[in-house]
């Protein structure tokens, strides 16, 4: 059967990988090597050198590119550094719009890195903003989070695209928080997808890594030469780690999204979370077009306690199952407090005129028993209530 004809959970497990044709190894070896023997000079059998050309870093790159119907897939050594490599595609002097509510690591490295270096910056709310306004004419990228982190913010996708193309921009999608297991944004329009593969990729919380899918070879070839030139690549371990842990991505994120809903209707029982961020559900205002473009969501929460600040730390701080610490997606559930976490790098006033309150809590809903981790939250929300 032809790849395209395969379901998503069968591609995870065998999409670009082939048995090794020596040993007949089921797993791609992790070619630990730096060079590669020539047979004359400038001639090589296709490697040469390992940051160009890794047999299982292409393995990894192929796998994602078929999950996420892409052209290509180019790794990384992390998140940052893939999106570090798109941004460099572009043109001195490119103007980028990018939504308000993102990763406080893509915010430092827009605002604090490449503005000194000429690009400039407009931030738009797509759940507010009609795509004919938010992205002018001169745009060079539309960068998108959706889900955006922290507050699970749903742009959409398809209606971004069609503006963007028609001012000549292209269109970047940080697709980390869905996976291809529920959205894939280059079938909406996206032209490029970006992942951070430490995050649920990988989903073992072992791993630093990153991904940029690409929708045409045009593009392809432009993050390629990057990723060589630049040399932000992972080592073959790190893609090897990745690659193993893509096999059971559709089975994990099955079992997140049930612990998800399970933590979520014990959260909408509460007299003290006064907001809550989970876009399947109906009373959030991304569900409409959540519904169109995704099939699932994920282990994702947002809520707001209402607390004041030293309360919610008091919360993240009390908890024994739910790991307090950065990063998310792993099989094991994380509790983070942006304000004072990952988003700490936003100016204060700029955070809560986000959305962003101190009283925001994030959670990555794990594989764990849903029951005992709903016994975890309550029992460090009687904690942090009491002083104790």
């Amino acid at each position: 059967m032809a790849e395209g004809d395969l379901k998503i959970s069968t591609l995870t497990v065998h999409a670009g990988q082939h048995h090794e044709p020596i040993t007949g190894a089921v797993m791609p070896p992790v070619f630990q090597t730096s060079t590669y023997a020539q047979p004359w000079p400038a001639k090589h059998t296709g490697y040469e050198y390992a940051r160009t050309h890794n047999p299982t870093r292409e393995a990894l790159e192929r796998c994602v590119a078929a999950l996420e119907h892409g052209h290509e897939g180019i790794a990384f050594g992390s998140g940052l550094a893939a999106t570090t490599t798109v941004l460099h595609a572009l043109p001195a002097g490119a103007h980028v719009v990018c939504g308000d509510d993102v990763y406080g690591g893509t915010y430092r490295l827009f605002e604090r890195v490449f503005r000194d270096r000429g690009l400039t910056f407009s931030y738009v709310d797509f759940t507010a903003t009609a795509p004919e306004d938010a992205i002018p004419e001169g745009t060079a990228m539309v960068w998108v989070e959706s889900p955006t982190n922290p507050l699970l913010k749903i742009a959409d996708i398809a209606a971004i695209a069609t503006r963007a193309h028609a001012v000549g921009a292209i269109v970047a999608v940080d697709n980390t928080f869905a996976t291809p297991i529920f959205q894939r944004p280059l079938d909406l329009g996206a032209d490029v997808v970006v992942h951070s593969t430490t995050k649920y990729i990988n989903g073992h919380s072992d791993v630093v890594g990153g991904i940029v899918v690409v929708k045409d070879s045009e593009i392809g070839r432009k993050i390629k030469f990057l990723q060589n030139a630049v040399g932000a690549v992972p080592g073959p371990w790190d893609s090897w780690l990745v690659l193993r842990g893509i096999k059971t991505l559709a089975l994990r994120m099955e079992r997140h999204q049930f612990n998800a809903h399970k933590v979520l209707a014990w959260l909408g029982q509460r007299s003290d979370v006064k907001k809550i961020h989970y876009p399947l559900l109906p009373s959030d205002p991304g569900y409409a077009v959540a519904s169109k473009q995704m099939c699932g969501f994920g282990g994702m929460i947002s809520f707001v306690l209402d607390a004041d600040l030293p309360t919610a730390e008091k919360l993240c701080a009390s908890t024994k199952l739910f790991t307090l610490a950065e990063s998310l997606g792993g099989v094991e559930s994380l509790i983070e407090l942006p304000a004072a976490m990952t988003h700490a790098s936003i100016p204060a006033d700029m955070r809560r005129a986000r959305g962003i309150e101190d009283g925001l809590i994030r959670l990555s809903v794990g594989i764990e028993d849903a029951d005992d981790l709903i016994a975890d939250l309550d029992a460090a929300m009687r904690a942090a209530r009491s002083g104790s």
